[in-house]
């Protein structure tokens, strides 16, 4: 991997990543850009204890663009990008309208290929393992950042989610703090560890290969499976059988198997609704270990995937309960949910 690192003409930098040593990228971004300005604040809620983004600015950001207008392309036939580059294979930079900022942490944008009409599922195996190259790099390099405590690499899939670029993409977002849902994991692996002396992490993994009736597929270095308590209609999660804190720890092994294993996940996923059906909105969340934490250890990177579309043509929405009160009601039995990502196994 080769990594040069530029600034856009705002002053934001952009990373390239090439699988190839001999690239060169010095091209210039000549957009007459503004400097970034933002908004962005965290205040604490005291009755929930958790935090919230202010960022007003985000209000203004590109929405749904032609796409020939779509800023995550190349530079190409005279109509400049945020990649000023004319071609890529990996290109990761910071948002131009974040919900983290300065002392709020910091947002990244990273374009999984210069192919505006792939997805991550359409990757070669190179290309996946390029991706989980920068995710590491990124994590590496933010955690160094001063007040950064936590690291959160993720994709969100799919106009039900929310995205406002086709193109594919995803995020990094560098947290102030230990975000709530990954509190919630270290306070019940410290209650399991006090309990029972062992790692929650990995008495959960091996009840489930145990089990066997919820994986989804195994190999050497990898298993996944949908959870016994899943929150979504179909929602997958990945571990590596080493447990690890966080991307940067994860040995050869796991790295040169990842691509095969998660490429067969994603597109797996694409095939549950059947053919004809558009192509599955998704989540695709890595969960990293804080930094600084003295329980670090104890806790497992694992990578979560789910559906918010529980059947053709029809989605999950966080309703009452969920939105009200946290309380999940999932319409797919989880063991059902795992038969189906078994029966959409490549051919």
């Amino acid at each position: 991997m080769k990594k040069t690192s530029t600034r856009l003409a705002d002053g934001r930098e952009l990373v390239y990543y090439d699988s190839r040593d001999d690239v060169v990228r010095d091209a210039v971004d000549r957009r007459p850009l503004d400097p970034v300005s933002t908004t962005a604040e965290i205040r604490h809620d005291p009755l929930l204890g958790d935090s919230v983004a202010i960022a007003s600015h985000r209000q203004a950001r590109t929405y749904h663009p032609p796409a020939d207008e779509c800023p995550l392309c190349p530079t190409r036939d005279g109509r400049h990008s945020e990649i000023p580059d004319s071609d890529y294979d990996v290109v990761v930079f910071e948002n131009r309208f974040p919900s983290l900022a300065g002392d709020s942490g910091r947002c990244e944008v990273v374009c999984f290929t210069s192919d505006h009409d792939a997805s991550f599922a359409d990757l070669t195996e190179e290309q996946a393992a390029l991706v989980l190259e920068a995710w590491t790099d990124r994590t590496a390099e933010l955690a160094e950042l001063p007040g950064v405590k936590q690291v959160f690499c993720f994709e969100n899939r799919g106009a039900e989610i929310g995205v406002t670029l086709g193109h594919p993409h995803g995020q990094i977002y560098a947290y102030p703090f230990t975000t709530p849902r990954t509190a919630l994991m270290q306070r019940s692996a410290a209650a399991h560890r006090a309990a029972t002396g062992r790692n929650l992490f990995d008495d959960l993994v091996e009840r489930e290969r145990t089990a066997a009736e919820r994986v989804i597929l195994e190999t050497r270095e990898w298993v996944a499976f949908v959870p016994y308590a899943a929150h979504w209609p179909y929602e997958a999660h990945l571990y590596p059988k080493r447990r690890v804190p966080d991307l940067r720890a994860l040995d050869e092994a796991a790295r040169t198997e990842f691509p095969q294993v998660y490429l067969e996940l994603l597109r797996r996923f694409d095939r549950i609704f059947g053919q004809g059906e558009p192509p599955t909105p998704y989540i695709a969340a890595w969960h990293q270990a804080p930094f600084g934490d003295p329980g670090r250890d104890d806790f497992a990177l694992h990578l979560e995937l789910f559906t918010i579309r529980r059947s053709s043509g029809k989605l999950k929405f966080l309703a009452g309960s969920e939105s009200g009160m946290s309380v999940f009601i999932n319409d797919v039995p989880p063991e059902a949910a795992a038969r189906r990502l078994r029966e959409v196994a490549s051919a």
